[in-house]
């Protein structure tokens, strides 16, 4: 649902999202999807802003901006166009902010979570900052640039169960925002054991390559697949660009693949393990040997 919300002379544009039978409200204080949106879950007492560098400035007049919190500087690794993450908390979130746009360079963007009433404590804070940084470890979908592991703090029962639940509402923020720093690749309860009829293959010369699962955001190379020593010649010199800098990932040690690696398109993966022009919706199979393709259309 969209509404339109008049504030003197400017527009306030919200947007209501149902996320696993909560409610979302995004406003965009700009009026634009790409300035700054504030957003809240439905009974939750927390506040979050996605803030663009370049509108730090503006962020100085936010309500609750100055109150303790957590944030998330984001930007991109020059290298390898991977995304950069660096997770902080700080007892005034502004000041922090401040602070970082002096002294750090690789961020473009960043989202804050406070408490609207200052209900959080330095303990709180430090408590979800581990918690943070080491879930977006884990998953590895981003660079986490944190010099070290932030220090975890002791909470009673009753504070932890409350930085736990705050954790999950900065998780789910966070990923309908498009910072998927937290999801998993492949959802836990997903067994990757030979009887999963989920697993594609990938053969080669009569050998199996590589393994992957399909899901909402591409394909999922599995750990252990391989790539061939080479490039074939008929490989356009676009594609040979993606398939070296895919080769070039940390996921990939002495060509097998160290981790789980996410790829757009069937087609894509299958170049960067054979290093060819490929359909991926026919040449991925399931055990029965069912095409990716057959398995889509069939659903």
């Amino acid at each position: 649902m969209q509404y339109r919300r008049y504030n003197g002379s400017k527009i306030r544009i919200g947007v209501e999202i149902m996320v696993a039978e909560q409610v979302l409200t995004m406003i965009l204080k700009d009026g634009t999807s790409t300035g700054i949106i504030e957003c809240g879950l439905d009974e939750w007492y927390g506040i979050s802003y996605k803030i663009p560098r370049n509108k730090l400035k503006n962020a100085s007049k936010l309500k609750y901006i100055n109150n303790t919190g957590v944030y998330i500087l984001i930007g991109d690794d020059e290298e390898t166009s991977k995304k950069i993450a660096y997770i902080g908390e700080a007892e005034d979130i502004y000041t922090r902010l401040e602070q970082h746009n002096r002294n750090k360079d690789f961020w473009n963007e960043c989202i804050v979570f406070m408490s609207e009433n200052n209900s959080l404590n330095k303990a709180h804070i430090k408590y979800i900052e581990h918690e943070l940084y080491i879930q977006a470890t884990d998953v590895n979908r981003y660079i986490v640039k944190n010099d070290s592991t932030p220090t975890k703090s002791s909470l009673d029962s009753a504070d932890e169960i409350k930085a736990r639940k705050f954790i999950e509402k900065i998780k789910v923020i966070s990923s309908v925002l498009g910072y998927r720093l937290f999801d998993e690749l492949i959802s836990k309860d997903e067994k990757l054991t030979e009887d999963n009829e989920n697993i594609l293959y990938l053969q080669y010369k009569g050998a199996t390559m590589g393994r992957a699962i399909a899901t909402d955001e591409g394909i999922v190379i599995l750990k252990g697949s391989q790539i061939t020593d080479d490039i074939k010649p008929s490989v356009s010199p676009t594609l040979e660009k993606y398939i070296l800098k895919e080769r070039s990932s940390a996921d990939i040690e002495n060509g097998v693949f160290i981790n789980n690696h996410l790829v757009n398109s069937p087609s894509m993966a299958c170049a960067i393990l054979l290093g060819s022009n490929r359909n991926g919706r026919t040449d991925w199979k399931n055990k029965d040997g069912k095409t990716l393709k057959e398995i889509q259309e069939s659903e």
